[in-house]
């Protein structure tokens, strides 16, 4: 999570929401006992966005982001999603599926202050 907040201090928490939202969909309703999940973020420069994905290996599919009872404890986690995302969805994988989200984010949003870090030109 260091990487990512060194990647994109402006939006660095709408980052982190979604990476923990989509992890926790996919450790709670995606992975069956003895197996695991991936979490890949990527950043396609020429596009100008960023990518996070969950691979997880069960069966299943995404319903959408549905609206829960106002006092429910849960069921959120895909609306904050589909809040904060420009886009969302979901694609297959064998075994599993893979859930992902975007948001714009161009060079200078990478570009990191700190001294000694990389700069992008």
């Amino acid at each position: 999570m260091r990487k990512v907040a060194s990647w994109a201090p402006i939006r660095c928490q709408d980052v982190l929401l979604r990476v923990s939202e989509l992890a926790t969909n996919a450790l709670v309703h995606g992975v069956p006992p003895g197996r695991g999940f991936r979490i890949r973020l990527s950043w396609e420069r020429a596009d100008g966005r960023l990518r996070v994905e969950t691979h997880d290996s069960g069966d299943g599919e995404v319903r959408g982001a549905p609206c829960p009872e106002p006092d429910a404890e849960g069921g959120r986690g895909l609306l904050l999603v589909s809040a904060l995302a420009a886009a969302w969805g979901v694609g297959e994988r064998n075994p599993g599926k893979v859930v992902w989200c975007e948001f714009a984010a161009s060079a200078r949003m990478f570009a990191v202050q700190d001294e000694g870090a990389h700069h992008l030109p």
